[in-house]
């Protein structure tokens, strides 16, 4: 009776093992925050000491979000526990073509903050702890080009990421399967 019942845990697993669930929620919050005060910093003034604070936490956090999309995709690729995919058909298509948009995205938007950073002139810093200076020359002119590439798919990740949020609330309230459940171990199944 354990041999099966291990069997069908095995088979059919209820949610993400702890580091998955932590890199998404670390992946949400990052983006959330660097969308967030790119927006913020919009409004100060240029020049002023809140602008700048705000930028070199954008680019440090930038560097933060850099290394957990990295760690994601390791895990990802390295995590021998997979859980089936919880829907089927057209479902999973989407949803698999949704989440590897995101991960493109990330990772364009992480290359493009990097340059634009560097297209500068300047190293990225990490809340002066240490820098990650130019790995190449990218000209000034390059600026002009990547600063809306940055701009335009930050609005297409924030798009994805409605999407991949409504369709996990769809599923905990519409269609009131375990979903969501999944990235939320120990959600109410009354909610």
């Amino acid at each position: 009776m354990t041999a099966v019942r291990e069997r069908t845990y095995q088979a059919s697993p209820s949610h993400h093992d702890s580091v998955t669930i932590a890199l998404h929620w670390a992946t949400a919050i990052l983006v959330l925050e660097q969308f967030g005060s790119a927006h913020i910093w919009e409004l100060l003034q240029k020049g002023t000491p809140s602008r700048s604070g705000l930028i070199s936490t954008h680019a440090a956090l930038g560097i933060i979000l850099a290394a957990v999309i990295i760690a994601r995709i390791c895990w990802r690729i390295f995590n021998q526990r997979k859980l089936p995919p919880a829907v089927s058909g057209l479902q999973h298509v989407v949803a698999s073509a949704v989440h590897g948009l995101l991960y493109l995205l990330l990772a364009l938007q992480i290359t493009f903050g990097f340059l634009l950073g560097w297209s500068a002139g300047n190293a990225l810093r990490f809340f002066n702890l240490f820098s990650i200076p130019p790995l190449f020359v990218v000209g000034p002119d390059f600026r002009h080009l990547i600063g809306p590439l940055h701009n335009y798919t930050a609005w297409a990740i924030i798009g994805f990421v409605f999407i991949h949020a409504a369709a996990a609330l769809m599923h905990h309230y519409v269609l009131r399967d375990r979903v969501l459940h999944r990235m939320v171990p120990g959600l109410s199944s009354r909610s």
